[in-house]
């Protein structure tokens, strides 16, 4: 069982941003005609998660600037993953490890292939988000 987290609208938007942009990551690196594919399957993960982290990310995150690039994204969403984890050790660990679950199973969905293996873009995408959520 959780314990009930304290957190600002800052870390929840702190949160959101870096599980649904982990999930816009996943969809920018995807295949050409695939992109929304992706970004349903991501998206049906963060919105499917439990307990405090399930009522955070029930909701996208509004009004965030991404930028015009992958890269722009990447600089924003990367860093959010870190600091999330970090943030969430700190209050519950349970809830930590509840996050982590949720981006990994989101971003394994959205890296599901229709046909073979998933494409070198993606499974580097998720290396690169795995490793964000483990620096914390």
């Amino acid at each position: 069982m959780s314990v009930t987290l304290a957190l600002t609208d800052q870390d929840k938007l702190t949160l959101r941003v870096a599980a649904w942009g982990a999930v816009s990551l996943m969809s920018a690196a995807g295949a050409a005609g695939s992109a929304h594919k992706v970004a349903t399957r991501g998206s049906i993960a963060l919105t499917s998660a439990t307990g405090t982290v399930g009522h955070v990310l029930a909701k996208a995150p509004k009004g965030v600037k991404y930028g015009k690039t992958v890269a722009d994204l990447a600089d924003q969403v990367l860093p959010a993953l870190t600091a999330s984890m970090t943030l969430l050790k700190q209050q519950d660990p349970a809830e930590a490890g509840n996050f982590r679950s949720t981006v990994i199973v989101a971003i394994d969905a959205a890296a599901q292939p229709q046909k073979g293996e998933a494409s070198p873009t993606l499974v580097e995408m998720a290396r690169k988000i795995t490793e964000s959520l483990d620096a914390a």
